[in-house]
Parts: C-alpha cells; sequence; structure tokens
C-alpha cells in the first residue's frame, strides 16, 4: 500500500509517496497525481522523509538517509544512484552525469533518465545543468534556480 502526504516546502508543496519500507515518489504538488492507488495520509517512511526534507530547507542536512525506492528500469537507476552522489551545492553537466554513470557520451540519454526521476529533492536531479545554461527541471526553472540557490548557501 502507498501512501500520501503532503509537506510545505520554499519550492511549494511536495507530495511524498512511500510504501512502508521506502519512498518511491516526491512530487511538486499540483504537477504529477499518483492516482487513486494511494492513501492520504503518513506514515513511518513519509513522516521520516518530511523531517530530512525540513531539516534540509532549514540548512540543517545535506545528505538524505531515508530509504529511497524509485521505479525505473535499470538504467533509470544507475543514473539515479549517480545523481545521489553529486555532492550537495555542487552541479554536474549532463556530460560529466553520463561519465560518471559509465556511459560516456550518452548525455542526451542521461537527459531523458533524469527528466524521468520520480523522487525530487531527495534525489537531487536539480543538480544537473546543460553545458551551456540551466538546462530544463521538471519542477521547472524557478524551482531549479531555488533549490540551487538554498544549497549554495549554505557552502
Amino acid at each position: 500500500m502507498i501512501t500520501e502526504q503532503l509537506v510545505p516546502s520554499p519550492v511549494g508543496p511536495l507530495r511524498i509517496a512511500a510504501t512502508d519500507r521506502a519512498v518511491v515518489a516526491v512530487e511538486f504538488a499540483g504537477r504529477v497525481s499518483r492516482g487513486n492507488d494511494a492513501r492520504r495520509g503518513p506514515n513511518a517512511v513519509t513522516r521520516r522523509a518530511a523531517r530530512e526534507l525540513a531539516d534540509y530547507f532549514a540548512g540543517r542536512r545535506a545528505r538524505f538517509s531515508v530509504p529511497l525506492d524509485p521505479a525505473g528500469t535499470p538504467w533509470q537507476r544507475r543514473v539515479w544512484a549517480a545523481l545521489r552522489r553529486i555532492p550537495h551545492g555542487e552541479t554536474v553537466t549532463y556530460g560529466a552525469l553520463a561519465a560518471r554513470a559509465g556511459s560516456p557520451g550518452a548525455a542526451r540519454a542521461i537527459g531523458g533518465a533524469v527528466g524521468s526521476n520520480p523522487i525530487a529533492v531527495l534525489i537531487p536531479c536539480h543538480r544537473v545543468v546543460a553545458s551551456d545554461g540551466l538546462g530544463g527541471f521538471g519542477g521547472g526553472l524557478a524551482r531549479k534556480r531555488a533549490l540551487l540557490a538554498i544549497e549554495s548557501a549554505r557552502r
């Protein structure tokens, strides 16, 4: 059973979805709906994720320890694991991330995997930028800029 919890944040409300073992999604509220398969209300995992996110936004946390279980292909999971290794407050280009994920030259494919990340903020896709600028972001460029500013202010 997946449960959902809506939490406030400086970048707008976040919807956390989790099983009793791991977070399966963090979405910007209003952007994507998990549908009718989720029960409203927190569980232990969504509460833990909410605490960690609150600590992150308050500048008390740079790494997350809540268990994550994003649904994706083996390729996507490899890219998402590489995203989690980008240090807090730093950015990398899609090309550099491709090299880190063991697929140099696959920047376009990396972009597709980054764009399909189901766990915003906890898997920091906002830290990936285009070689010629900010690049895109599923939550919108204003949120991407805000997340990067939050992290750079605490470095």
